[in-house]
């Protein structure tokens, strides 16, 4: 096959709405190879979309060597199936919902037969899977029926040069949570949230991104001492945000490798989560953990962040473990790398 720009291969990235995470691989993928983007959102939605979006998916992956899925969905399940029909190589990002089943909240794909069926399919016979953790490998081996052997632990990788101390810290607790819905707010744990700033009264409580019915439920039930951002706010002030905090909070049932956490912690945040997956792994031994819904438990491991002046050995402990250049350096190799057939002896 010809290939691109100055001999560059050719890889379409597929994906199923915008967000910073996404945009990241997209800015590292494009500065080695020739890229097409093929945004899904809203495509599946009624016959006519489907099948445009199915057209457009073909002749991105006729033009393409390679493709690059974020999420084992429904369109990753095209993409791989179109993959094999042309021998192309196909590589899926797996990030929490597409291999989660949590019926308590009615939260995960894997909850519905037909989308569990695909997202099998997907992780079986994508030539590689890049899980953000090794909670999320686990997670696909034991709720989606993944053999496995095709899966590796990718994480995120974060800038330190952006996210860095800068403003004096003052007694702000912060959080961070996109959605809608009482059940996004609740595998959040920002009801425990908002139920633990009832027993700090002298710290000022942040919530930033949640909106609807969560922000409705939310604000009933929080004291005078929390304050809803119901908007998403741009990179230069959530930044600023983060800055002055002391403390962040990631109080999930669970999570991939969550993107906030780290990021708050490089600007020196102490860091408060649920022992939970990758909260784990972001949080290691620089932060304090409480039970998932537990807010008096939540509140004391607070005070203890608070207290504790631990923000120099979280920004540490991100700097070292998760490096910008990190996963750069990975999925240009995965990227670049064998045939598809190669990949799949």
């Amino acid at each position: 096959m010809e290939r691109g720009q100055a001999g560059r291969k050719r890889v379409l990235i597929v994906y199923p709405f915008e967000a910073p995470f996404i945009r990241r691989d997209i800015d590292i993928l494009s500065a080695w190879f020739d890229v097409r983007e093929l945004n899904c959102r809203s495509c599946w939605t009624n016959g006519r979309a489907a099948a445009g979006l199915l057209v457009r998916m073909l002749r991105g992956m006729t033009w393409a060597d390679a493709v690059f899925c974020w999420f084992a969905d429904i369109s990753a399940f095209s993409a791989v199936l179109f993959s094999q029909l042309l021998g192309r190589r196909s590589v899926v990002v797996v990030a929490g919902w597409d291999v989660a089943r949590e019926p308590a909240i009615g939260y995960g794909q894997l909850l519905k037969p037909g989308y569990a069926r695909m997202a099998a399919y997907v992780l079986n016979h994508a030539d590689r899977i890049l899980a953000l953790d090794e909670g999320l490998k686990r997670d696909a081996v034991q709720n989606a029926r993944a053999r496995g052997g095709n899966i590796e632990v990718v994480p995120s990788g974060f800038d330190a040069d952006t996210f860095r101390p800068g403003h004096a810290k003052e007694d702000i607790v912060v959080t961070v949570a996109t959605g809608s819905t009482w059940s996004r707010a609740r595998l959040k744990g920002l009801d425990t949230y908002v139920l633990s700033a009832r027993e700090l009264p002298d710290l000022q409580f942040v919530v930033i991104g949640i909106r609807g019915e969560a922000l409705e439920r939310l604000r009933a039930m929080a004291p005078p001492n929390v304050r809803f951002v119901h908007h998403w706010i741009p990179d230069g002030e959530l930044l600023r945000c983060f800055q002055r905090a002391r403390v962040y909070c990631q109080l999930s049932m669970r999570e991939g490798l969550p993107t906030a956490l780290c990021e708050a912690m490089l600007c020196g945040c102490v860091p408060v989560g649920a022992a939970v997956q990758g909260v784990t792994t972001a949080i290691g031994d620089t932060g304090y953990y409480a039970p998932y819904g537990d807010p008096a438990a939540t509140a004391q491991a607070i005070r203890q962040a608070v207290d504790s002046g631990r923000g120099d050995l979280a920004r540490e402990r991100i700097m070292t473990l998760f490096p910008a250049g990190g996963r750069a350096d990975r999925l240009r190799a995965i990227l670049g790398g064998e045939t598809a057939a190669a990949a799949r002896r």
